[in-house]
């Protein structure tokens, strides 16, 4: 296996960014800093939601461990973290602040700016305060401007120090996988439960970009899940079972914010679930962006199901080597995918690769953990990302997910994306030989 990157920093422009990722409620420890429970929270609390019944309570205890964390981040040579703020930390009961939560992220983004490191923020990564839930959430439009609240009063305290500013982390997995499959919090599985969210969501978005303009923010994005769809086979049906699931998954959300409309296979399941008047709000979604953000792991095989309810269709298990999610390994797609978002929808603005990586089964062994397989899908993507750069996507950043290992939400603590490991019994950080790589690779030279 790899134990070395074989790129270096001098191969790309001056003011390309490389950072890595985390999330708040994976990591910080949600029974700290006076923090109200959160959907993650009561959803893990539920029998059956989450592996072992794992939550988000303790986490990675980065909460009171932050200076070290990030002086892993600044070991490893990385520009840029990209976190992401807790919105039931910062307003528990999704109304009233807790001072407590924003003085954390006040000292977090000082302790960032010391060392160097450019702060990129999230300021939803699914946290939702499970006040907000009681009411609806995403299925209420009330949700919007309490969404629009929190901006406002997170952007006040820490927003003249921040690199870039992303509302919300896939909205697709907000929506979507947590309304429509069941996956995540809040665990429901309905349509028109789903139609709103995947409404919802984006009106929130443009109401936080207007109160992001209105605070003189100058870098304004939003962080979207991409998976490009390829038929099981070679017939009709898998054919237009991909292309529905393209719709939803791609192109629902850039053709909102980029093109004010949904796209047509998808309304063709979902329009008769939208909110009334839900065509009004495309001026208030298509807000203009200073830059995208693309999150990638994998691709996915679809095969049309006639036994199935709209949008019948399933996923079927592709041949290729997988990691620890039971993903394929598909750099070529990610290639694919970079030129496509740029050629169908967004021309010259922006692409900040702000979630690429893989599950790996990690093991520490004498102090140390050989996380080869890691770092070789790290370089097929970086060398799929630069060859997309090459044919003229207008890529400007590349983060690694993540920085610990970490809650991997409804699957608990089992799955390691970490590029450092944590040992969950005594929290104790280990750099994995991808951590090395990395503080090679982006060495100055």
């Amino acid at each position: 296996m790899a134990s070395a990157l074989n790129f270096r920093r001098s191969q790309f422009a001056d003011d390309f960014l490389f950072g890595v990722a985390t999330s708040a409620y994976q990591i910080e420890g949600s029974s700290f800093g006076g923090a109200g429970p959160s959907h993650w929270d009561t959803f893990a609390a539920t029998p059956g939601n989450t592996a072992n019944a794992e939550d988000g309570a303790i986490a990675c205890d980065h909460y009171h461990r932050y200076e070290a964390d990030l002086d892993l981040i600044a070991g490893a040579n990385l520009d840029a973290y990209r976190f992401s703020v807790s919105w039931a930390r910062v307003m528990p009961d999704g109304r009233a602040v807790n001072r407590e939560g924003l003085d954390f992220y006040d000292r977090l983004t000082d302790a960032m700016l010391e060392r160097g490191i450019k702060p990129m923020l999230t300021l939803h990564h699914w946290d939702l305060p499970a006040a907000l839930a009681d009411e609806g959430g995403w299925r209420n439009r009330d949700v919007t401007d309490r969404f629009a609240d929190f901006t406002g009063h997170v952007i006040d305290r820490i927003g003249d120090r921040m690199a870039a500013t992303g509302t919300l982390n896939e909205p697709w997995c907000i929506a979507w996988l947590s309304h429509f499959l069941g996956n995540h919090a809040p665990g429901l599985r309905d349509i028109r439960a789903a139609a709103r969210a995947m409404h919802h969501v984006l009106v929130a978005h443009g109401k936080a970009v207007d109160v992001l303009r209105a605070a003189c923010q100058d870098n304004i994005g939003i962080y979207l899940n991409f998976e490009p769809a390829e038929p099981a086979n070679g017939d009709d049906g898998d054919a237009e079972a991909a292309l529905r699931y393209h719709a939803i998954y791609n192109e629902w959300f850039l053709g909102a914010l980029f093109k004010k409309s949904y796209p047509r296979r998808a309304l063709q399941g979902l329009r008769p679930h939208l909110p009334e008047g839900w065509e009004d709000d495309m001026e208030q979604i298509a807000r203009p962006l200073d830059w995208l953000g693309v999150n990638f792991y994998t691709r996915k095989l679809i095969a049309h199901d006639a036994a199935q309810a709209w949008p019948s269709l399933k996923e079927v298990p592709g041949p290729l080597p997988k990691t620890d999610m039971d993903w394929e390994i598909t750099p070529e797609s990610f290639e694919w995918l970079l030129g496509w978002i740029a050629e169908s929808h967004t021309g010259d603005l922006p692409l900040i690769v702000s979630e690429n990586g893989m599950a790996s089964t990690d093991v520490l062994l004498n102090g140390a953990v050989d996380d080869g397989p890691r770092i070789a899908y790290l370089q097929a993507h970086v060398d799929a990302m630069r060859r997309a750069i090459d044919n003229g996507a207008p890529v400007k950043g590349y983060t690694v997910w993540s920085l610990l290992d970490n809650y991997e939400w409804a699957l608990g603590y089992g799955k390691r994306f970490g590029i450092v490991h944590v040992d969950y019994g005594t929290l104790k950080r280990t750099p994995k030989a991808s951590w090395h790589a990395l503080k090679q690779a982006l060495a100055r030279d």
